[in-house]
């Protein structure tokens, strides 16, 4: 995975958006952060996801999924080692982070692989 597939994920899902934040590219839904690209570093992105969704693309794959260090982790923040990640388990991961932030009517519409 390369930050410019990342990214071409990330804004293929529906109403997806790119905007900066915290002088990092984010991806939002409905105005709501489900990505960031660059964090802590260039090879590094990030999916909000749940605790117990965290927990399994982690144990699914610890080199490439990891906690984000402190409370955001706890939260579900999940870093996402580029260059060790699969296209598929990224794109999973994106949808999901996705999901869980989009707006209900528009989440319903989409189905998960």
């Amino acid at each position: 995975m390369t930050p410019d597939g990342f990214r071409r994920l990330a804004l293929s899902l529906p109403e997806s958006v790119e905007v900066g934040h915290m002088g990092h590219p984010d991806f939002r839904v409905g105005g709501k952060i489900f990505a960031t690209l660059g964090y802590p570093d260039a090879d590094w992105a990030m999916v909000k996801l749940t605790p117990d969704q965290q927990e399994a693309f982690v144990a699914a794959d610890p080199v490439a999924f990891t906690p984000v260090k402190g409370g955001w982790g706890k939260g579900g923040a999940t870093n996402v080692r580029l260059r060790k990640a699969k296209v598929a388990a990224v794109r999973t991961a994106l949808l999901t982070a996705w999901r869980n932030v989009a707006p209900a009517g528009l989440a319903r519409q989409v189905q998960v692989d």
